[in-house]
């Protein structure tokens, strides 16, 4: 009944996030997918998550959000339910027949799955093995942030969950939201000249800018409310973490700096904390906050803002972790920036902030130097340069652009009947603003492989 079901429709495409609490996966997604349906209006996208976040992003139309049970990662390669009082594999199976019964009723156009092959514990290939057996025509896309991890912990860890293996086997392309210049990630992480082949990078994905008259209000807004009552030549510092869960060492010790900051320069401080720092360290930033504001010092701590966008542009510099959505709405502004990474377990944001750096792009603090005497010469220092970073080159921050054309370039594709990846797309209407020399569709029977290559003008 549902054989022809993908024929001659208007393009469906399913997401899958794997992403516990945290913020950055979802974010990144949610703005691939705005950008998806700006572009096809008519297309439908069914985002799969465990995230308990999914309600908090602006409802766009054509796309709805199916929910699976939470599990947390307490380790590499342990996971646990963290709202069901059940076993984790009775959980896990759970998550697995709702992905593929999912999937499978909804037959995709194209698939994009981020961040992990295989969906955690291998719960995907169930559904990927589904989608290429029943030849329901999906395409497969992964999506890739532009650095996971150490080289050595990558190959180790992909190695060992049969992670290579499942983007030779299941997909047509992989999407890197990054610039190769800056980070190979082929050279990297050791990938086979077959998935190297793969590979679209799409630059730096940002959260669409708001450039109207209101935005602009907006940025005078902020500043005139928290530079009310500072000197008329200080300087508004923004601080912000993400979600927050690790920010207080950050938060603390950038608090400690505001008396010597101030002694040179007058400055407001506005910390925001992010929703996961936990409440007894919000409840100490604001209670010192207090103190320093007794002295007659500008300090705000808030807990979180709807519009990042704005606060970055109304500050004169600013201080953050290192993840990537952070990092590049900084980027997207131009403002200056010092950030301090993640210590770790993984090594992403050393790794990120280490070659921005390199670039001009941020000055940088690594954690094991985290004090209040270096972070407050860094904030001297940038404060002294001025508001705008001026760098030799400039990163491609048209990933969200990229990534939505090359998607429904994919699914635009007609499939090959035989074929397990994508056919001739050289007719796809894919358009950027930086030349693209080439798009790359592997076409490989079960038995023979063969590599076509298409040139777009």
């Amino acid at each position: 009944m549902l054989s022809n079901f993908n024929e001659q429709q208007p393009i469906r495409m399913a997401t899958y996030s794997q992403d516990g609490l945290g913020l950055g996966h979802m974010r990144r997604t949610h703005s691939i997918v705005g950008r998806f349906l700006q572009d096809n209006a008519d297309a439908s996208v069914l985002t799969l998550s465990d995230s308990q976040l999914g309600q908090f992003f602006t409802p766009t139309p054509n796309h709805d959000y199916l929910k699976l049970p939470s599990i947390v990662k307490d380790g590499p390669g342990q996971w646990r339910a963290s709202n069901l009082n059940m076993p984790f594999p009775v959980v896990s199976m759970l998550r697995q027949e709702l992905i593929s019964q999912t999937l499978l009723t909804f037959r995709p156009h194209i698939l994009l799955v981020d961040h992990m092959p295989h969906g955690a514990m291998g719960e995907l290939l169930p559904a990927l093995t589904a989608l290429r057996e029943q030849n329901v025509g999906t395409k497969i896309v992964l999506g890739l942030r532009d650095i996971l991890d150490a080289p050595a912990v990558v190959r180790s860890r992909w190695q060992v969950e049969g992670a290579y293996d499942a983007v030779e086997e299941f997909y047509d392309c992989v999407l890197i939201y990054g610039m190769q210049e800056v980070f190979d990630m082929a050279q990297a992480y050791d990938f086979s000249p077959s998935m190297a082949r793969r590979l679209r990078y799409c630059g730096y994905v940002c959260a669409p800018q708001d450039t109207t008259p209101q935005s602009a209000a907006n940025v005078q807004t902020l500043r005139s409310h928290f530079l009310a009552d500072a000197d008329a030549d200080a300087k508004l510092v923004v601080a912000m973490a993400g979600g927050g869960a690790d920010a207080y060492p950050l938060m603390s010790t950038l608090l400690d700096t505001l008396t010597t900051v101030q002694q040179q320069q007058p400055t407001v401080y506005v910390l925001i904390t992010g929703p996961f720092m936990p409440a007894h360290q919000r409840q100490d930033l604001q209670q010192r906050a207090e103190g320093l504001r007794a002295q007659n010092l500008h300090l705000h701590v808030l807990t979180s803002m709807n519009d990042t966008y704005s606060y970055l542009q109304a500050a004169d510099l600013v201080v953050a972790m290192a993840g990537y959505n952070t990092t590049v709405e900084i980027l997207q502004t131009g403002r200056r920036a010092i950030l301090v990474p993640r210590r770790g377990p993984s090594a992403e944001q050393r790794t990120r902030t280490r070659l921005f750096a390199n670039r001009g792009w941020i000055d940088t603090l690594d954690p094991d130097d985290l004090s209040i005497d270096n972070l407050a010469m860094l904030v001297k220092r940038n404060l002294q340069l001025g508001t705008n970073v001026v760098a030799p080159t400039q990163p491609n921050l048209n990933g969200r652009q990229a990534a939505a054309q090359w998607l429904f370039a994919l699914a635009s594709t007609p499939t090959v009947a035989g074929h397990r990846h994508a056919a001739d797309a050289q007719d796809a209407p894919v358009t950027f603003d930086e030349p693209q020399t080439e798009i790359i569709f592997a076409e490989e029977n079960y038995g023979a492989t063969e590599e076509r290559i298409y040139e777009l003008a």
